[in-house]
This record gives C-alpha cells, sequence and structure tokens, in this order.
C-alpha cells in the first residue's frame, strides 16, 4: 500500500475509442485488480519479514531491488530531467513523506494484523480532501466535508478506544496515514514532474534511511530471505506498473473503486497466513471509511464535469 496509490494520479482518457473501448475498461479493470492484489501480497511478505528483520533493514534490500529495476527508466530520463526537477523544496517534502509512510507502514504490520492496518491507510483520501482545504485553500463543500467527518468516525469505531485496546501500534499505523495523505497531496501539486522521478524519489528516499539505519540491529538473512526482501521492491514495481496501466486504459471513476479490494486481501490473507480474525468494530469502522471515501471520489469527478461554481462542493 505504501508504494503507491492509484487516487494520488491525475484521471486520463481511454487510449481507445469506440467498440474497441468496453475491451480496454475491462482491461483496464483486471489490471487495477491485479495491481492491487500484488501491493496486498507485498503487504503479507512485509509483516512476515518484519518480524525477524528490523523495518530499516526492510527499507534497504526492499529499495535497492526497485532501484535496480528502474535504472533503465532513469538512465532514459538522464541528467537533465533530474537537474531540471521542479520545485525541490517540495520534492523533498515528498521524500520525507515517503519514508514517514513507509517506515511507519512496516513498523506497524509488525505488531497489528493487516486488515486494522489497511483500514488506518484506507482513510488516507479522506484525510486528502481535509487537507487540502487547511494546507492549500481548496474549496471543499458542505457535502465533502460531511463525508470527511462521516469517514473519520469510521476510524475512531475501527480504533474502538472504549475497549482500551489502543496502543502504539494503532497510533503509529494511524500517523503513517497521515503521512500517507500527505505523500498524495505533494503529488498532486507536482504533477509535473516526471512519472520515472516521482516514483524514483518514493524509492530513493527510503533507501538512503535504511541504508543509514539498517547497520543497528543488523540481522544476516537468509539465502531465502534476501530473496523476499528484494522481491518486496520488484512487486511493489510491477503492481505499480498494473495500477498506471489501468488508468490509462479505462477512466479513473471506473477503475480507482477497485483499489478498496485492498480490504478483502487484507483479512484474507490475515487469516489464511496469521490466523488474524478481525474484529465487528475494524469491519463496521472499514464499511463507513470504504463509503466516505467512495463519495469524496465520485463527488470530485462529477465535480470536475460541471461548470466553475463557488458553492458547489
Amino acid at each position: 500500500m505504501s508504494a503507491s496509490d492509484p487516487t494520488t494520479l491525475p484521471s486520463r482518457r481511454p487510449l481507445v475509442e469506440g467498440p474497441a473501448a468496453k475491451g480496454a475498461v475491462i482491461a483496464g479493470i483486471g489490471l487495477m485488480l491485479l495491481g492491487i492484489f500484488s501491493y496486498s501480497l507485498n503487504d503479507v511478505m512485509g509483516k512476515w519479514l518484519v518480524a525477524t528483520y528490523t523495518v530499516p533493514q526492510v527499507m534497504l534490500i526492499r529499495g535497492f531491488a526497485a532501484l535496480l529495476l528502474l535504472m533503465p527508466f532513469l538512465w532514459r530520463e538522464g541528467l537533465s530531467g533530474i537537474r531540471g526537477v521542479q520545485r525541490p523544496g517540495l520534492q523533498i517534502l515528498r521524500g520525507i513523506a515517503v519514508i514517514f509512510d513507509v517506515a511507519c507502514f512496516y513498523w506497524a504490520v509488525g505488531y497489528l494484523p493487516l486488515a486494522s492496518v489497511m483500514t488506518y491507510y484506507l482513510a488516507g483520501p479522506i484525510y486528502v480532501t481535509a487537507l487540502s482545504a487547511l494546507l492549500l485553500g481548496e474549496h471543499v463543500g458542505w457535502r465533502r466535508w460531511l463525508a470527511v467527518a462521516f469517514g473519520f468516525s469510521g476510524v475512531v469505531i475501527a480504533l474502538d478506544p472504549t475497549a482500551g485496546a489502543f496502543g502504539l501500534a494503532d497510533f503509529v499505523a494511524f500517523c503513517g496515514s497521515m503521512g500517507f495523505a500527505f505523500l498524495m497531496i505533494t503529488t498532486r501539486q507536482l504533477r509535473g514532474t516526471s512519472e520515472t522521478l516521482l516514483v524514483s524519489a518514493q524509492v530513493i528516499a527510503p533507501l538512503l534511511v535504511g541504508a543509514v539505519l539498517a547497520p543497528i540491529g543488523w540481522v544476516t538473512p537468509s539465502a531465502i530471505d534476501f530473496g523476499l526482501l528484494g522481491l518486496l521492491g520488484i512487486v511493489s514495481m510491477i503492481a505499480s506498473l498494473c495500477v498506471n496501466r489501468a488508468l490509462k486504459l479505462a477512466p479513473a471513476s471506473v477503475v480507482v473503486p477497485y483499489q478498496y479490494t485492498f480490504i478483502i486481501w487484507a483479512i484474507v490473507f490475515g487469516y489464511v497466513f496469521f490466523n488474524d480474525t478481525p474484529t465487528p468494530h475494524m469491519l463496521v469502522g472499514a464499511a463507513i471509511i470504504i463509503g466516505a471515501g467512495l463519495f469524496i471520489f465520485l463527488r470530485e469527478q462529477a465535480l470536475a464535469r460541471e461548470p466553475v461554481n463557488p458553492d458547489r462542493g
């Protein structure tokens, strides 16, 4: 989840029209589902590995493997694209957000069920709506503010503070989801930057931090575990390619809602691999968050097609 998010990308028109458009849409849906499934497998491997290896160690080896895949694209981009990067200050802030997001995610999944962590992270788009109004001055109408409040109530229900079970891991997951939201906001602001450079920053920033901190508490991995650590980066890159291609083949309004299959896979994989059973509070909270997130997304899609109106929202 932490590697990419389809809602951070601009809506794109399908590449084809006419009779072939239906096939392109079906292919786009299939690629989105495959991308989310791949991200979910990545999360399972991450949760398994952080039980043995430190988070910085995971960030280092995962990032190195992903960087190897990116090298041909960076080479094609050339030094001119790197030197001419736009808004370097915001690029640095985005890199910090990536580090915070990745570190919190992998730390949290070491202590919480996958479904619980994913519930917090699925609230990211809801936080984006609120933070866009507060930090960027974007207009958010009463309908979306109501959806934000509704979605945040889902987070509170999922946290279930009355049960006394809220702990440090829950707090870290919540903070990580806020970092994820800030990452999405900065990505929106940097749409003029090439996709290659944006993805590279998401790989390199955690890699650098991992290189500095990994020697602390280093555990030498077996050959199999080393391969799995590297596979984290490779699977994440494959998932990103699937999601990006899905958005090129089909409208965002069609394929983006399928990202919520994250919670289904998190529940299934959590039960199969870790014997985690979601609580009723978590399931209810997740349903509310998904409903609020879908409303906000579809409302923004509808507003994008309407004439500008200051009272809309």
